[in-house]
């Protein structure tokens, strides 16, 4: 079992940054692939970022590739989501998610989710 608690959302005006964070608990951390997804108002959930169980590999949406990064220290089992140039469209629900098996995270099936932390860019 893997428990995630989301951290670091908040209000911020267009063109700001927020770092978010996702505390796991639970065996195996640095085993996992982890990711980032975000689900806005009225709209399905989507895929955000992922990165590898060792962090050598990270993948983005193409709407948030070269304004978010995704980063992990397994040391103190936490994973990152750095956001910068913020826009109101990113507004949502961000959610972090772990799963052995990449190709299930890209899939959104991931086996453990956290509740989530609410991004909200104001214009």
């Amino acid at each position: 079992q893997v428990q995630l608690v989301e951290s670091g959302g908040g209000l911020v005006q267009a063109g700001g940054s927020l770092r978010l964070s996702c505390a796991a608990s639970g065996r195996s951390f640095s085993s996992y692939a982890m990711g980032w997804f975000r689900q806005a108002p009225g709209k399905e959930r989507e895929f955000v970022a992922a990165i590898s169980w060792n962090g050598a590999n990270t993948y983005y949406a193409d709407s948030v590739k070269g304004r978010f990064t995704i980063s992990r220290d397994n040391r103190n089992n936490t994973v990152y989501l750095a956001m910068k140039s913020l826009k109101p469209e990113d507004t949502a629900v961000y959610c972090c998610t772990a799963d052995a098996l990449m190709p299930i995270i890209f899939r959104g099936r991931s086996a453990y989710w956290g509740q989530g932390t609410q991004v909200t860019v104001s214009s």
